[in-house]
């Protein structure tokens, strides 16, 4: 049976993840915590770009923004 995308992510909390924005940037940093939408909290993230790479801290993301995630054990989550 396919798991619920709230159970793999929560399988990944705290750990380093990679995640795809729909805009194509990569953040990057240590997952704190997630809600019922998918919102995510990162600590110690970094945004990459195809120009540049800058540090943002702990942020919040919009889970509707997230395509893919990708976590240090090679175990990817979409979500749905």
């Amino acid at each position: 049976m396919t798991e619920a995308p709230t159970y793999l992510f929560e399988r990944v909390v705290g750990q380093r993840v990679t995640l795809l924005l729909k805009d194509a940037r990569e953040i990057s940093g240590k997952l704190l915590g997630l809600d019922e939408h998918l919102n995510l909290v990162l600590d110690d993230a970094e945004e990459a770009t195809a120009e540049v790479t800058r540090r943002l801290g702990r942020v919040v993301l919009r889970g509707s923004n997230v395509v893919s995630l990708h976590a240090p054990e090679g175990r990817v989550a979409k979500p749905a």
